[in-house]
Formats: C-alpha cells, structure tokens, sequence
C-alpha cells in the first residue's frame, strides 16, 4: 500500500465517522494499514523482534498520522478563509480526490 493510499484511508476514516458510519467500518478500514503479518529474525530476542515489529509499523502509521494531519489542515484552511458553502465533508472528499489523482 502507498504513502498516498494509506492517507485516503485516514481521509476515509474521517468522512466515515462525519456520516455516521459504524465502528467496524472504520475499525476494518484502519486495520487495512496496520500489516498483517511481521518479519522477524529468527535468532532475535525480544528486543530485536520489538523493534523489528515497530519498524515495520512506523511506515504505514506514520503515512496515516500525516493523513490525519493534512485533512486537519484543509479542514482548518477552509474555516480560517471563511468558506462556509463547504462542508467538512465536502473538504475531505476533495482533499480525497487530489490525493487520488496523485497517485499515479
């Protein structure tokens, strides 16, 4: 999954939550970030396969957190400019879109 991919799903989590969509829905779509298996050397001690595993969440958790934060961003954006034909709603998915349409 890409950086970009990742961030749509944080955009998704959040239009999810504004419409009032349940809770597996948004707990499936953040668990389509987190990797579902981990790779670990196989003579590691715990503190290896800590920071093995940590490692290898660190990617996609850090993509999701940086969604977060840019559609927080466009959210605020829009409230500092005054622009009141647009819902928060209607800024994340276009934020979605541009995302989208970046990611080639």
């Amino acid at each position: 999954m890409t950086e970009n991919e990742i961030k749509l799903k944080a955009i998704a989590v959040l239009t999810g939550v504004r419409g009032d969509v349940g809770t597996d829905y948004v707990s499936a779509l953040l668990g389509e970030v987190t990797p579902a298996e981990f790779l670990v050397p196989a003579e590691a001690d715990p503190a290896e396969i800590g920071l093995a595993v940590l490692d290898q969440l660190s990617g996609p958790w850090s993509a999701l957190v940086s969604g977060f934060v840019l559609a927080f961003e466009a959210v605020a954006d829009a409230y500092d400019e005054g622009d009141p034909e647009m819902s928060a709603q209607e800024i994340l998915q276009a934020l979605a879109l541009e995302l989208a349409a970046g990611d080639d």
